[in-house]
């Protein structure tokens, strides 16, 4: 009787709550279609398998990417990939919780929906347009940057052709493009501090900067380091990003392991071995989201995974 009647009771909840499973739905089958079936294609890492060939040859794939001639190639992109990712993730916390600061401090809500608006604009643009519009701002014969130094006396410099200037550059745009949008989450953690905990502060003298140190970012915290072990998993994930704005000039700090992914397996067709670098990354990706998780567990005494 116990069963049949808590069967009942999950049978009203499912009908009671039908809307919310069908508003679901396409987000599973989504997750289903393109995240979890493609997993069976893991298989192929240990095959050599090109348009004319099936052959399994188990870890030799591996063992030509991190010893054979691909490996001077592929170290490269990693270690590219590395700094990158995690100069963009150190920069994005650092500037997005900045941000998300100085908006809260607006009093009016008409300028911060105003400069809100602002930032997130360019969150909507395609990185080809993106791309698109640095590449004309730079340019060193007609972008304005460069028009305006060597109308200063200074020289032309092609920003995205030189491999000192690629890096900044690529950081810089990363930044202008995500940075409202990221500032979203904080904005939302902001909004549920008990604002007496501000009014207290206040009586007992601290000004705006403890008020930061003591209440709002030790509240922010767990937002923090959820988003940060969150965008760790995805650390070598980066792409789009790195393939409209590289060029041949600038391959050796522009060269990334899925762009090295994408030349091997899709325009050499060896499917294998560009399966062997996909399945490196995720385990990669995967070490660092439980190290980070670990270190956490170990400050904070709770795990968030």
């Amino acid at each position: 009787m116990g069963v049949s009647r808590d069967y009942g009771k999950i049978r009203r909840k499912l009908y009671n709550d039908r809307l919310y499973y069908l508003i679901f739905l396409p987000v599973f089958v989504f997750t289903i279609v393109f995240c979890y079936a493609p997993m069976v294609g893991v298989s192929l890492a240990f095959f050599e398998f090109t348009p004319f060939k099936l052959k399994f040859i188990g870890l030799e794939n591996f063992i030509d990417l991190f010893t054979g001639i691909k490996s001077i190639n592929f170290w490269r992109s990693f270690r590219n990939t590395l700094f990158l990712s995690l100069s963009n993730l150190i920069l994005a916390t650092v500037v997005t919780v900045t941000i998300a600061l100085l908006l809260n401090e607006l009093v009016s809500r008409k300028h911060r929906g105003a400069i809100q608006t602002i930032l997130y604009l360019p969150h909507f643009m395609s990185w080809v347009v993106v791309a698109s519009i640095f590449t004309i701002i730079l340019s060193p014969q007609s972008g304005f940057i460069n028009n305006i130094m060597t109308a200063l006396g200074g020289k032309s410099i092609y920003f995205l052709a030189e491999e000192r200037w690629w890096t900044p550059v690529y950081l810089f745009v990363c930044r202008w493009k995500d940075t409202g949008w990221g500032t979203i989450i904080y904005l939302a953690a902001l909004s549920g501090i008990n604002p007496e905990l501000y009014e207290a502060a206040e009586v007992d003298g601290a000004g705006k900067w403890k008020q930061a140190m003591r209440i709002t970012l030790p509240s922010l915290s767990l937002t923090i380091m959820t988003v940060f072990i969150l965008q760790l998993g995805k650390v070598l994930n980066i792409f789009e990003s790195v393939f409209v704005l590289m060029n041949p000039n600038v391959m050796r700090v522009s060269d990334v392991i899925s762009v090295f992914a994408y030349r091997i397996g899709i325009e050499q067709a060896d499917y294998g071995m560009g399966t062997a670098i996909g399945l490196f990354k995720s385990i990669v990706g995967l070490t660092l989201v439980l190290i980070t998780d670990a270190i956490n567990k170990r400050i904070r005494g709770t795990s968030l995974l």
